[in-house]
């Protein structure tokens, strides 16, 4: 399976598994449908499915014209997102399965960012290969979503089940938030060496408007304050030693940011 990255309105990715053994190719999040046909189109390849991460517009605002061009296509999202994401199929739970092409990914159920939100892991294949995960808004590389519709507590046991993935996992997520993200991180955590090194990288990959998406797990580990509630630096910055209270005071302090 092949991942390729799209740009689309101001910041956002799209993701496009293309299966060449087959031909078939299916989109993680669709914010529009042009930027995808292009490629479609470039690769001479059929469109069979749509995976949708939640409900919000910018993440399936393509999925209508899309079916217009491509009505046999089926269109998967979170079963608590029934009636919220345009032309849904399958309705998934945590622990499901989707298969495409020769690979199976499991559905997380990872609520928080809305109260639906799901994402999609492929593991690898081989023991050479890297996992690809697609999070939508839940994991941003060094950082995470806002939470609109779920609890600090709820973002962090979503935040946990992700961090217990592999650390050779791709983090496919869905905006290039990461040099302002990494800003942010270098407030709470600035005397972390593998934070300065990540964010002088950074720093130089957006000087030239290189994307930073995707990034590896294991990177964010170690460098993403949303990920290390547990940390004292950051049980510091937050001013508790409780890591949901941790971890919603960061997400407040990253907010006014």
């Amino acid at each position: 399976m092949q991942v390729f990255r799209i740009k689309a309105l101001s910041d956002n990715y799209i993701f496009l598994l293309y299966d060449a053994e087959q031909n078939i190719a299916a989109v993680v999040d669709p914010a529009e449908a042009q930027p995808v046909l292009t490629k479609l189109d470039e690769l001479k390849v059929e469109l069979i499915a749509i995976f949708n991460t939640h409900h919000h517009y910018d993440h399936v605002g393509g999925n209508q014209k899309l079916i217009e061009k491509f009505p046999q296509l089926t269109v998967y999202g979170g079963i608590s997102d029934k009636g919220r994401i345009p032309q849904q199929k399958v309705f998934l739970e945590d622990g499901d399965r989707i298969n495409f092409g020769d690979g199976t990914g499991e559905v997380l159920f990872v609520p928080g960012h809305t109260r639906a939100h799901i994402a999609y892991y492929f593991p690898p294949q081989k023991s050479e290969e890297m996992g690809n995960l697609f999070c939508g808004d839940t994991l941003f590389a060094g950082g995470c979503g806002r939470l609109f519709e779920g609890t600090p507590a709820q973002m962090v046991n979503s935040l946990s089940k992700i961090r217990a993935l592999p650390d050779n996992t791709r983090v496919w997520c869905a905006h290039e938030y990461t040099l302002k993200n990494l800003q942010f991180a270098m407030t709470v955590d600035s005397k972390n060496p593998e934070l300065q090194q990540r964010y002088e990288l950074v720093l130089a990959h957006r000087s030239r408007q290189e994307a930073t998406v995707p990034s590896l797990l294991g990177v964010e580990k170690q460098t993403n304050p949303f990920l290390r509630w547990e940390q004292p630096a950051l049980q510091l910055a937050a001013n508790s030693n409780d890591s949901v209270q941790t971890f919603a005071r960061l997400r407040e302090m990253k907010d006014r940011f």
